[in-house]
């Protein structure tokens, strides 16, 4: 068997966890710069609002509705979470995370009950050790434990754990005739449109369809699935996650930009996140694209630049990154022109260490880049950084985080204090 464990309305609950005074209330959490819904209360959901609705939208109807709105934290999200997973890990045979609010386990051995008891004394843990609300669905399948999660989130009565095998006999044929196809685990957009062209347009239509027809029509994935609906275990946890094939860091400025050199500042700054994500991964980069644009929703000209760079020798380098994004980016912009934004792709990854440095390379600046990580871990995110970017001053493309909540479990000076 196989259980998926979700974290409900993860930002919601992060933020009503040190705020108390948000349960119960509509809560919504914003995009970057404050744009969209990427979260909700239940409180939320239940006037209508959905995922991606622009908060200007929602702005004139909010204080009617008692709606509240959050900036996004993400470093309190992050710790949340692997506070979390690291808690799961502890209370399973094997563990699969699989985003920042979900994982697979393997639960023990044992009857329907047993592994129901243990799957609410897990739930009950989660709650005591971190203060998070989570939904457990318990299958022999990873596609049907994410059929039995949602399920569990949706039925109050359910206590928040469902196991597939304790549902009354019919109970799964008569909600899988019901559920669109597109709450299937992976379906949506086009495959999905091609699934409804071919008269598959709910999940049992899904499942009982013939899972090499579907192989050839699309591929072995979608075969998969077919097969997991069914109840064979066709997508395994995975206890090592797989190596990442590419590191992305860009972002939409909050106004307009329209000199170059300070789009190559901002540049400068994602080049500096990318190498860091590199070293937390023990990856190196051979190759890095930098990019800039304006936007096609607002007048005047546009321009869509970027550049590819192959690094001499692959690093996750703070210095070498920086410079090679400036100079790569920076010449192919244009003055007056209002950029919104820009960002840099690292491909070509590697483990650390595993590409030998060839013979006449030219020598490499002296790593920086971990002693920099250590003073960052001791005294707080941004305390040292490369250039203008360590002196703390605001920059243009800062996100707009107007109701920022404080980072309550990563940063001393926002620590909740107790009178």
């Amino acid at each position: 068997m196989i259980a998926l464990v979700d974290v409900n309305n993860f930002y919601a609950s992060c933020e009503a966890l040190f705020e108390p005074s948000l349960v119960g209330k509509p809560l919504v959490v914003l995009s970057n710069n404050d744009g969209c819904v990427v979260a909700r209360s239940p409180e939320a959901k239940a006037l209508g609002i959905k995922m991606g609705d622009p908060w200007f939208q929602l702005r004139a109807d909010a204080q009617r509705w008692g709606l509240v709105k959050r900036s996004s934290n993400y470093q309190l999200y992050a710790d949340l979470s692997e506070r979390v997973m690291l808690l799961l890990a502890r209370h399973a045979l094997g563990q699969e995370v699989y985003s920042i609010d979900e994982c697979f386990l393997l639960p023990p051995e044992g009857t329907v009950a047993e592994q129901v008891r243990w799957a609410r004394r897990l739930k009950a843990t989660v709650a005591r050790n971190v203060g998070l609300p989570v939904s457990i669905g318990i299958a022999s399948s990873k596609t049907r434990a994410k059929i039995a999660t949602e399920t569990a989130k949706k039925l109050p009565a359910t206590g928040g754990v469902v196991h597939w095998d304790q549902a009354p006999d019919g109970y799964w044929e008569k909600l899988m005739d019901q559920l669109p196809v597109t709450e299937v685990w992976g379906i949506a957009g086009r495959l999905a449109k091609r699934l409804e062209a071919m008269g598959i347009e709910t999940v049992a239509q899904l499942r009982d369809a013939d899972p090499v027809a579907i192989r050839h029509r699309f591929s072995v994935v979608q075969m998969r699935t077919v097969l997991e609906l069914n109840g064979f275990p066709a997508l395994p946890v995975e206890d090592e996650v797989a190596t990442k094939q590419q590191i992305l860091v860009s972002r939409s400025f909050p106004d307009p930009i329209w000199d170059p050199e300070i789009v190559g500042s901002a540049v400068a700054e994602f080049a500096q996140r990318a190498s860091r994500r590199l070293r937390k991964e023990g990856e190196v980069t051979g190759h890095c694209t930098v990019f800039a644009s304006t936007s096609p929703h607002r007048p005047g000209p546009t321009h869509n630049v970027s550049a590819h760079v192959r690094l001499a020798v692959p690093t996750n380098e703070p210095t070498p990154l920086v410079a090679a994004a400036r100079a790569a980016l920076v010449p192919k912009l244009l003055h007056g022109m209002q950029y919104m934004r820009a960002g840099i792709l690292c491909t070509d990854l590697a483990p650390d260490g595993a590409v030998p440095v060839l013979p006449g390379v030219l020598e490499q600046p002296a790593p920086i880049g971990e002693l920099i990580d250590a003073v960052n871990r001791r005294f707080g995110a941004g305390t040292l950084a490369l250039g203008r970017l360590g002196a703390h001053s605001p920059t243009p493309w800062a996100n707009r985080q107007a109701d920022l909540s404080p980072r309550y479990t990563t940063d001393w000076d926002e620590l909740r204090t107790v009178s």
